[in-house]
């Protein structure tokens, strides 16, 4: 150890190297509070090599760029269970490493898990820093600041190659921060992922020669896969459009006949109640005369009256009084709009569940809250909070998924006294929500979910970095 006049002093961030592992700089936040240090990671996967378990990970060193890519490998020293500042405990790959800073290097142990929902790549804690630092919290990047030419100059020779699958992201919106996310980490992985617009797609429908079109005569038949996204609005066409690709033997994440279904709530509901899932009781009926027969069949007021059509909140309203369920009732029918009441659970207290489904696995998880009296809307303030979920909730949600046959979808459930019950099924669930929650790199998982359905393997490389 060395005496407190030869240690370092740092501040709260800093610039260090971690040369084992071909990583020449990253921003660190310096933290004395944590024990354990922590690198991000991604694409984390454990292999065997001479008999010792190592782990290859892929690393966005750079703080909001997730262009520059190191790919490392390295020997696993552990793999245990640590626990987030919200108190969230995380199963995580332990390596060695050496860590260089300000001309003084030394070995150190770190935490691999993917941080691109924090500010810093890597934190370091005080094992790390035991004997060798002095933490300033006041001060900051004390070692010096790097400019940006010197950043391009170190990081110039590690730009993803897109050498790997040809995606096609159908959607209707390509600035929504969902879609974005996608074919960032379509690209971080180093796929050729595009957008294309649903509207500006077309169609040959031709028994020997079918094709798929897009705007300006671009041909698509030679994709390897198709992430659909389809909004509610192009339900019908959306669709058609992915029953194209299925004809053509592209896979799609999601099928045409899935999202079709999803999108019906009364047969959703049915569909799940044959199948053993609760939910609360709903009544439907073709004529607004009945409406008062229907209000009794839910238990009375208050009660909820959603939009077949709708999603998303939209098209969902609380009737706090027979008057009230009985006037929005008829006033729907009266527009010949199809319409659900259902009954209103005093106990969940305005909240509900979100579970993200992902390749047959509840992959997250998150709770979403109004504010106290007031009901879920477009346009009503909700409050998005990490949730744990009971392995019954998750049955549930694996269950709705399972029986749509979709691969990927959020299930929204509420909790009741008499357990979970499930609202709807969506078969395109935003992501910025549950990734900012939860810290998880869900975009990355559908990635992976496409490569699995695409039966791609990524190769592992013949020099990484990484012989730590």
């Amino acid at each position: 150890m060395k005496s407190e006049d030869e240690r370092i002093i740092v501040g709260s961030e800093e610039w260090c190297s971690l040369p084992a592992l071909g990583i020449p700089a990253v921003r660190v936040r310096v933290d004395s509070g944590a024990r354990t240090s922590s690198l991000h990671a991604f694409n984390i996967r454990g292999f065997r090599r001479g008999g010792a378990r190592w782990v290859s990970f892929e690393v966005h060193p750079l703080q909001k760029n997730r262009r520059t890519i190191i790919r490392c490998e390295a020997e696993v020293v552990d793999r245990r269970v640590v626990k987030s500042s919200s108190g969230i405990g995380e199963k995580r790959y332990v390596i060695r490493t050496r860590l260089e800073h300000r001309g003084q290097a030394w070995d150190v142990e770190l935490t691999l898990s993917n941080r691109d929902s924090m500010g810093y790549r890597m934190l370091l804690g005080r094992e790390a820093m035991s004997g060798r630092m002095l933490v300033d919290p006041a001060a900051r990047l004390l070692g010096g600041e790097l400019k940006q030419q010197q950043i391009d100059e170190l990081y110039r020779d590690h730009t993803r190659e897109t050498s790997g699958l040809r995606i096609g992201l159908l959607a209707s919106d390509p600035e929504l921060v969902s879609n974005q996310r996608i074919l960032e980490a379509g690209e971080e992985r180093g796929h050729r992922i595009r957008f294309y617009d649903i509207r500006h797609c077309y169609m040959k429908l031709d028994a020997e020669n079918p094709e798929v079109h897009y705007r300006g005569g671009r041909l698509l038949n030679e994709l390897d896969a198709v992430i659909p996204r389809v909004r509610p609005a192009l339900t019908y066409y959306g669709c058609a459009l992915v029953r194209q690709f299925e004809a053509l033997d592209i896979p799609v994440l999601n099928s045409a006949e899935a999202i079709a279904h999803s999108r019906d709530r009364l047969y959703v509901l049915q569909l799940l109640l044959q199948h053993g899932v609760d939910i609360p009781t709903t009544g439907f009926a073709d004529s607004p005369l009945d409406s008062e027969e229907l209000i009794d069949m839910v238990n009375g007021t208050p009660l909820v009256v959603k939009l077949l059509e709708g999603l998303q909140g939209r098209g969902v309203m609380l009737a706090e009084t027979r008057t009230a369920g009985e006037s929005l009732i008829s006033a729907f029918r009266s527009l010949q709009a199809h319409l659900l009441v259902q009954e209103f659970i005093k106990e969940a207290e305005g909240r509900d569940l979100r579970l993200m489904v992902v390749d047959n696995k509840v992959v997250a998880a998150y709770q979403r809250e109004t504010p106290a009296g007031q009901f879920r809307a477009p346009n009503r303030p909700i409050t998005v909070s990490h949730v744990r979920t009971s392995q019954e909730e998750r049955q549930v949600a694996l269950k709705a998924a399972k029986m749509l046959g979709l691969k990927v979808a959020g299930v929204d459930l509420i909790r009741s006294r008499r357990g979970p019950l499930l609202l709807e099924v969506s078969p395109s669930p935003g992501l910025e929500y549950v990734e900012d929650v939860t810290g998880k790199d869900i975009a990355g998982t559908l990635i992976s979910a496409v490569e699995k359905m695409a039966d791609w393997k990524r190769p592992l490389s013949s020099s990484p970095s990484g012989k730590a």
